[in-house]
Parts: structure tokens; C-alpha cells; sequence
């Protein structure tokens, strides 16, 4: 009971100082193993036992027999098909070329280079080498996002690497199991007849189970069969039972289907879908956590000892330092990326947390079974994994830095709001060559923000989702434009900082709009327009305009006119290099007027002849 709640609640603290200090979670989580399993057993306790021992051993320990490797199976299981919910055709189609070649070309690279590399640096045999080599293709996005979320790059580069991560997941888990599976159905006949039938078997299985399953659950839960607070479970015992179904037709076959089964769900027109993801990310944390700190456990000091020599070493060389590079120059070919986005993509390649898991399931299994150098399999896997999370959590920032692909300056800016009136402001920001991004909960807005060609995300602002996404690391203005007052000032409070270190701005309240003496500080536009006003502007005169100015005292004139008419609103000073600044309560823009500077503004155009008249009587 104590060490079950021990690894828990170290696994959770794991998870904090992950997230406290901005680093992939699988690094103190699989420290925290080695530090309870083999350095506590050989430095630590006194009579030489392990503070958790995973597996029993008659005296102690948390999974009698086989129970461990069933566990790991059931909790990777239910880990790969999280990862399944979230590949969505749509994206496959718009990643674009680099990222295609990425996950396919520079897979074989990675693939048949380190197979050879392992085969001919520790001996071992062809079969074990290429499993090695398909558990070390995957660069899961639980390991990037943290390392890219603190670095600001263009997005050009954030988006290859956060998309390669997510896509080639499943890819290398898929690579591993089928390269498993060919060694365990070929035994000492090898790639007989007999085995090539036993992989159809698992490839037929697995994919007819996952596709069958995940269609049956979709129309479960679009036709209500499901009541709602019991759909999160129902799911987990479905993914759960497609898993044991497929083995028992088809030994090996269950992390095939469920693989299957998540992607086949999540391009699947589900209401609930967003609200099964959540779930899932959640209970992937908890199991991950857990089963992080057990495989490192549960790897003897002898395992250890098997790569301390120089032939560990010049293998993590070459994987790193030249398979690498050579997959990502491959597969950049003749893209946009210049060369130093080129080197640093090739430097950012940190392994995940699926190839530590399948390499534990996989190497104990093989070394059951009696095969020749399976005791290198987790050891090696497990050496990659830490070392190039260790590698690019230390030095990705600094190594940005030194070839010149760190954004010095953030310009990007992010719309709390998907309304008309945000797209119309949005689709003119993008044209003035600025990145937007527009985030909103109501599907129906980002679908016309899409139709516009605008980048939008549809997410729960209370979710803590948004910190996560790498494509917004060149942001740093954040405007507040929902029609709700309370959303928008939450949004300034927990986003300000983070997205507004340029400028953080919302909406004036109905309230503060008949009150200019309670204007805060972070009001934009104008004083006397709240959402309501905005809209009903919008929807009379749906353009953005453009006026020439010609002095301060012009400028004035015009944000005077523009106060006395309820369908003229200043947005944006446009100065003569083409740069826009917002205009708010408590920005003087009157001082950064200058020749060949333009007002921006939202509704009807200005009365030029009425405006000059007006400055003809003043005079």
C-alpha cells in the first residue's frame, strides 16, 4: 500500500515540477524511478533491496508474475489511443510538404540508420537493432511542447516541430509492434511463411477491431444510447475491451487497434468529443506518471552497467548528431526553411514517452522469450530518451539563441472572440502581414474565421490549453473582445502577462462607458463603445477604413469627429513603414504621429469636405 501510494504521489509531484519549471514531465519522472529502483537498491538501502519493487519477488513488491507487464500494456494502450484522438485528416492535408516528408522519409532515414548504427556498435542482431530503431523514430509532443513553449520562434519552425511530434507517434509505436511482431512469430525460422501470415493476422485484426469498435462507439454516443456521466467510462472500458478482444484473436494485435480505434474517433463527428479528449489527456497524465516511475524502477543496476562504455556514447553521437540531420536536410529539401531553421530542427528531436514504455514492454517480453540481445533494448531506448530530453531542455533555448531563429521581437497577436467584429479586425490585421490567431468556444465562429482563412482555435478559455500551444509563442499583444465583460477582464488577469508583454487590452463595460472617469487602463479603442456599439457598427458598415493624416492637429480633428458620431471607431495609427498601433484609453498615439501616417478605423468613411470645413471655422 505504501509504495502503490508512494509512486502516485511522486509520479503527481513529478508533474508539478515538470510544470513548474517549464520541463518535459518524463525527466524527473523517470529520475525519480532510477533514484527509488537501482540507485536505491545498490547506494541507498542497507540491506540492497529497491525502495519500490515493481515486480514481487517473495519478500516484496506491487505485481506478482506477469501483472506488470499487463498493466504497462493496458495503461500504453489507453496512452496510444489519446494520442490517436487527436491526428485529424484536415491537418495531415494543411502541415504542408516538410512535415509529410518529416514523418515519412525521414522516418525510413531514422529508421534503417539507427538499425545499421546498432547492429554494427553493439553487435547485436539485425532483428533487435530495427526494434531499437522503431522505438527511437517517435518525438511525442509531451516532451517538445514544454522545451518549444518557452522559446519564441517563428511559427513556421514551432508548428513542424509540435506537428512531427504528434503525427509520428503513432507512426513509430506502429513500427515497433510490427518489427516486434516479426521477431516473435519468426523465431529461429525467421521471416518464414509462417510469420508473414501471423503479421497479416495482426495487421487484419488490429485494423478491423479498431474500425469497427470506433464507429459502433460514435454512433452510441451521436444517437444518446450513452447517458452523458457515464460516457467518459463507457469509452475507457470500450478502448479496454478492443485491446484484450484483438489480443485474443491475435496475440500483439491490441496496440494496433487502438491506435486504429482513436484516429478512426477522432475524425468522427462526435458532440462530446472535445469533452472524451479531456478526459483522456487526464487519465494519460495519471497513467504516465505511474508507469514512468515503475519502468525506471524496475530496471536493475546490471542493466545499467550493460552501457557504461564507449560504444553508448558514440551511438547516442550518431543518432543525435548525424541521423538526425540527415532526416530533417532530406526532408526540407527545396521548403522555405532557411538553414538555420534547418540545423535547429535537426537539433530538436527529444524521444517520448511511448518509446520508453513500449521498449520496457517490448525488451521484458523478448528476454522471456529467450532472444539474443533483447537486455539492450530498454537500457538503449531509455539512454536516447534521457539524453535527448536532457540535451534539448538545456540548451534548445541558448542553442535558438546562438543561430539566430530566437524572435527577438513578439508582434503576434491573439483575439479572445470570434465574432464578426473580431474576424473583421482579424482578416485585417493578416493583411497587414501580422500573425492572428482568434480563439472562441463556439465552433460556428471558427468555422467562418477558417472560411476567411484565419487561424482560429476553438477552446475553453478556463482550460489551461492555451498555455500549452507552442504556435503562439510569437505572440504578445492579447485583445479581450468577447461580449461577455467578466471573460474579458479574466482574460487580461491570467493571460496578460504571458501574451500581452507588448500589450495586454479588452472591451470597455457598458458601466465604464458611461463612466470616463473609471476608464481602465487596459480599455481599447474607444472610451465610449462597448461590445454592443462595436457589433451594431459592424453590422451597418462591415469595412475597415483607411484616412490619410496630415498633421497632430488633423489627427486630433479626426478622433474628435469620430467621438460625435457612433459609427466612426479609431482602431488602429498606421505609421509610414506600415506599422499598426493600437489605439486605447491611455496611449497617447498623438505623439507618434508623423508624415504619411493613416487612421485606421471601423465604419463609415469620413465626410473629408465636412472635416475641412470644420477645420476652416476653427482657424
Amino acid at each position: 500500500m505504501i509504495e502503490l501510494a508512494g509512486i502516485i504521489i511522486l509520479g503527481i509531484l513529478a508533474q508539478w515540477v515538470a510544470w513548474k519549471f517549464n520541463i518535459p514531465a518524463i525527466l524527473p519522472l523517470i529520475l525519480i524511478g532510477l533514484l527509488v529502483g537501482p540507485i536505491a537498491a545498490e547506494f541507498l538501502s542497507a540491506d540492497g533491496t529497491k525502495w519500490i519493487e515493481p515486480i514481487w519477488n517473495g519478500k516484496k513488491g506491487l505485481f506478482p508474475g506477469e501483472s506488470l507487464y499487463y498493466f504497462v500494456s493496458l495503461a500504453i494502450s489507453i496512452i496510444l489511443f489519446e494520442g490517436g484522438l487527436t491526428l485529424k485528416r484536415s491537418e495531415i492535408k494543411n502541415v504542408g510538404p516538410v512535415i509529410t516528408k518529416l514523418i515519412t522519409v525521414g522516418s525510413a532515414i531514422t529508421f534503417f540508420g539507427a538499425g545499421i548504427t546498432a547492429h554494427y556498435v553493439f553487435n547485436l542482431s539485425w532483428d533487435i537493432s530495427f526494434l531499437f530503431a522503431g522505438l527511437i523514430i517517435v518525438t511525442g509532443p509531451t516532451v517538445i511542447t514544454p522545451i518549444l513553449r518557452n522559446i519564441p520562434l517563428k511559427k513556421d519552425v514551432s508548428t513542424v516541430l509540435k506537428w512531427e511530434g504528434i503525427l509520428i507517434d503513432p507512426i513509430g509505436a506502429l513500427v515497433a509492434v510490427l518489427v516486434f511482431e516479426f521477431i516473435s512469430v519468426g523465431g529461429d525460422s525467421g521471416f518464414t511463411k509462417t510469420a508473414l501470415l501471423e503479421f497479416g493476422k495482426i495487421v487484419l485484426f488490429g485494423t478491423t477491431f479498431g474500425f469497427t469498435f470506433a464507429h459502433a462507439l460514435a454512433y452510441a454516443i451521436n444517437k444518446k444510447f450513452i447517458p452523458h456521466y457515464l460516457l467518459n467510462v463507457v469509452s475507457l472500458s470500450t478502448v479496454l475491451l478492443v485491446f484484450v478482444e484483438s489480443e485474443l484473436f491475435a496475440h500483439e494485435s491490441g496496440l494496433l487497434a487502438v491506435v486504429v480505434m482513436g484516429m478512426v474517433l477522432g475524425n468522427s463527428k462526435i458532440e462530446n468529443l472535445k469533452e472524451l479528449l479531456y478526459f483522456k489527456e487526464s487519465l494519460s497524465v495519471l497513467l504516465i506518471s505511474i508507469l514512468f516511475i515503475l519502468l525506471a524502477a524496475n530496471i536493475d543496476i546490471d542493466d545499467m552497467l550493460l552501457l557504461y562504455n564507449w560504444k553508448t556514447a558514440i551511438l547516442f553521437a550518431i543518432v543525435v548528431f548525424v541521423i538526425r540531420p540527415i532526416s530533417v536536410f532530406v526532408s526540407t529539401h527545396g521548403s522555405k526553411l532557411n538553414l538555420n531553421e534547418k540545423i535547429f530542427i535537426s537539433w530538436v528531436g527529444p524521444r517520448g514517452i511511448v518509446a520508453a514504455g513500449i521498449a520496457s514492454l517490448f525488451g521484458s517480453k523478448l528476454m522471456r522469450q529467450g532472444v539474443e540481445g533483447a537486455e539492450y533494448i530498454t537500457p538503449l531506448v531509455f539512454m536516447i530518451v534521457l539524453g535527448t530530453v536532457l540535451l534539448n531542455a538545456t540548451t534548445a533555448r541558448l542553442f535558438a539563441r546562438l543561430i539566430g531563429v530566437f524572435l527577438t521581437k513578439s508582434d503576434g497577436i491573439l483575439i479572445v472572440g470570434a465574432s464578426k467584429l473580431s474576424r473583421l479586425l482579424g482578416h485585417y490585421l493578416v493583411n497587414n502581414d501580422r500573425h492572428v490567431v482568434l480563439i472562441d468556444n463556439n465552433q460556428n465562429n471558427i468555422d467562418k474565421a477558417h472560411e476567411l482563412g484565419l487561424e482560429a482555435i476553438n477552446t475553453n478559455i478556463y482550460s489551461d490549453s492555451l498555455s500549452d500551444n507552442i504556435e503562439l509563442n510569437d505572440v504578445g499583444y492579447i485583445m479581450a473582445m468577447t461580449g461577455n465583460s467578466d471573460i474579458n477582464a479574466y482574460v487580461i488577469e491570467k493571460f496578460g502577462k504571458e501574451f500581452g508583454e507588448n500589450g495586454a487590452y479588452r472591451l470597455v463595460t457598458s458601466d465604464e462607458m458611461n463612466n470616463p472617469d473609471v476608464s481602465p487602463k487596459e480599455g481599447l479603442f474607444s472610451p465610449t463603445d462597448d461590445y454592443i456599439n462595436l457589433i451594431e457598427v459592424t453590422r451597418k458598415y462591415p469595412a475597415i477604413q483607411e484616412i490619410d493624416i496630415e498633421d497632430v492637429e488633423h489627427y486630433k480633428s479626426l478622433i474628435a469627429m469620430a467621438s460625435k458620431d457612433n459609427n466612426m471607431i479609431p482602431l488602429f495609427l498606421k505609421d509610414d513603414e506600415g506599422e499598426l498601433h493600437i489605439i486605447s484609453l491611455h496611449n497617447n498615439e498623438a505623439d507618434k504621429v508623423g508624415q504619411n501616417f493613416k487612421l485606421v478605423y471601423l465604419g463609415k468613411p469620413f465626410d473629408v469636405e465636412k472635416l475641412a470645413n470644420d477645420d476652416e471655422d476653427d482657424m
